[in-house]
């Protein structure tokens, strides 16, 4: 009788260590995805992105000073603040790079931003000149 009884809690046993296992890899799984694959992808597109700088490129520090670059060396870079001012950071300090190409052609999208803004905000106020008459009539039928 004692063995029956052995055999049970052990199979039980083997079964609840099986679900725990399948459970404790599905959590590796999820952490795999959610959180170590995003940030290697965030570390490789900001090394990328530093090893891209060059001379003239506007960038901005991890300290929120914004400037334009002189000088790209290995490990450091320097920064022009001021029309005198001029300050050595090192490369992983640099928060974002904005090319010389993409400054020219930011004003040109925040003007069609802002003409889609306006198109929408328009459209919005026409809709709502029009509900209220379609209130009244409701009122009126009544």
């Amino acid at each position: 009788m004692n063995s029956l009884v052995l055999m049970a809690a052990d199979s039980a046993s083997s079964a609840s260590m099986t679900s725990s296992l399948i459970m404790f890899a599905a959590i590796i799984l999820i952490f795999y995805f959610l959180i170590y694959r995003p940030q290697k992808k965030r570390d490789k597109e900001a090394k990328a992105m530093l090893a891209a700088m060059k001379k003239g490129d506007k960038v901005v520090t991890i300290g929120g000073i914004h400037g334009t670059v002189v000088t790209v060396k290995d490990k450091t870079v320097v920064v022009k603040v001021d029309d005198s001012a001029r300050i050595e950071f090192s490369k992983e300090a640099i928060s974002s790079v904005t090319s010389k190409d993409a400054v020219k052609a930011a004003p040109e999208a925040a003007k069609k931003d802002k003409k889609a803004v306006e198109n929408k905000t328009e459209e919005s106020a026409a809709k709502e000149e029009a509900a209220p008459e379609t209130e009244t009539k409701t009122e009126e039928t009544k």
